[in-house]
């Protein structure tokens, strides 16, 4: 997925896998997409057995001369957000247990990691450990373009195959055209994420309007807001939130054999079928009517978040990576999320890779970070700070924010209901739709043209 905070994310992760920026910041046959998820108990108590084993693999101050090495960390998580928080800390306990190494972490945006990732990878200025968008156009392209290094033999070894269920690890693994699903592992996702819809709970209940559980009701809900001179929806279309949006209408009309025929290429898609059409016609009446303000179309993910952080917008569509943010800096209202009313498919995934570049100097001591951020310690700081966690005690788990998270994810698992990102497929699709859901906003271009648009990318972008 794209996002920003990953964006720039309870029960454990991630379930029923066909599969950022985008998420963003944006999605198989072994395990096959659609398989059935761990809950958070049973993937905790999988995961508890290979703890021990895992922790036990990464080298000890008692035996290791760390004097003089430096690990170079790149990710691109907000600072307070849940990952950040927990990430930080993980620094510090690899500090703590490798003494003499200096870490040299640098915090890179989103975009700045998307759009550059192949030149650095490339270079000789490729750090030990980064964090990647996962997918076909991303960790897939740079997968099988020999950049990143193979970790199947350290995921075996240090227990990860383990703490990740089967269909977790779909956006770990890659076969040699880039797909995933299947194949070596390239990444590891130390946590999952999904998109909701963010509420202001306060602005509705100064309208009257309830939460709504169908498509129809939740229309009813933003003609009360756009009655009372207030647009309904925040969200941005310069970069992934627009097009997730679309594609959350997209999936209102599909099932889970359409999801692995977009984004796996299992069948050829029409996307002037029912389900795309829809996502399409029904975004640009939502433009029209007011839902969506025009002004959208130059707005970044980071200027969403703060219209609704201000109140100016009650709804907010994106992903959970939002949501340990929102925990710490919402003040001035009471908030919470439900899921896309009526959908039983949704954008979400396991979260952004943990990947070890192929031409990284200091492989070991990466693969020693990406273990202490997959133990319990460090993954029940990511869940009390609002994430999503892969490998977390679950009981210590006390807000009733994060229980609500925990639930709408649980509710989206019952339903076999992730279905990836929309940017996912094609190499360069992102801009493609980024693009697109621009036109739609501006109303430069029909949906049956905004279709078109986006077809031709999409079928010259599959993997060979």
């Amino acid at each position: 997925m794209f996002r920003t905070m990953r964006k720039p994310f309870s029960v454990l992760v991630v379930a029923a896998m066909t599969f950022g920026l985008v998420a963003c910041n944006a999605g198989s046959s072994t395990p096959s997409p659609g398989a059935s998820a761990s809950t958070g108990a049973s993937a905790s108590s999988e995961a508890s057995a290979s703890t021990g084993a895992s922790a036990s693999n990464a080298a000890s101050p008692s035996t290791a001369d760390y004097t003089g090495r430096t690990l170079k960390l790149w990710h691109y998580e907000s600072a307070d957000g849940a990952m950040g928080k927990a990430w930080t800390a993980a620094i510090q306990e690899f500090k703590d247990t490798h003494p003499g190494v200096t870490v040299a972490y640098e915090n890179k945006g989103f975009e700045q990691i998307r759009q550059t990732a192949q030149m650095v990878l490339n270079s000789d200025q490729a750090p030990d450990v980064m964090e990647l968008n996962k997918g076909n156009a991303s960790a897939g392209l740079l997968s099988s373009q020999g950049l990143l290094t193979d970790l199947t033999d350290v995921a075996t070894s240090r227990g990860w195959d383990k703490i990740l269920s089967p269909s977790v690890q779909t956006t770990s693994r890659y076969d040699d055209k880039g797909i995933m699903g299947s194949g070596k592992w390239y990444g590891v996702t130390d946590y999952g994420e999904y998109v909701a819809v963010f509420y202001n709970k306060d602005m509705f209940a100064k309208y009257k309007v309830q939460v709504p559980t169908t498509l129809a009701e939740f229309e009813a809900a933003m003609d009360t807001f756009k009655k009372a001179s207030i647009t309904p929806i925040a969200t941005a279309g310069a970069e992934y939130p627009a097009q997730q949006i679309v594609y959350e209408l997209a999936l209102s009309k599909a099932d889970r054999q359409w999801v692995n025929d977009y984004q796996l290429y299992q069948n050829p898609v029409d996307f002037h079928g029912p389900q795309l059409t829809f996502g399409a016609e029904t975004f640009a009446q939502w433009v029209q009517k007011g839902y969506v303000s025009k002004t959208a179309t130059s707005m970044k993910a980071e200027d969403m978040g703060v219209a609704f952080e201000k109140g100016t917008n009650p709804i907010m569509i994106s992903g959970s990576w939002w949501y340990g943010r929102f925990m710490t800096e919402i003040k001035n209202f009471q908030w919470g999320i439900f899921l896309f009313p009526g959908n039983k498919l949704s954008p979400g995934s396991g979260g952004n890779l943990w990947v070890v570049p192929n031409g990284a100097k200091e492989k070991d001591l990466a693969y020693d970070f990406i273990d202490i951020t997959m133990q319990q310690k460090n993954q029940n700081i990511l869940a009390n700070a609002g994430g999503v966690p892969v490998n977390a005690d679950l009981s210590q788990i006390t807000d009733p924010k994060i229980k609500d998270l925990n639930q709408s994810f649980s509710d989206l698992l019952k339903n076999d209901g992730l279905a990836f990102y929309p940017d996912w497929p094609a190499a360069g699709y992102y801009d493609v739709l980024v693009a697109g859901s621009q036109d739609l906003i501006s109303g430069s271009k029909t949906p049956s043209q905004y279709l078109d648009a986006i077809a031709g990318p999409y079928k010259e972008g599959k993997p060979q």
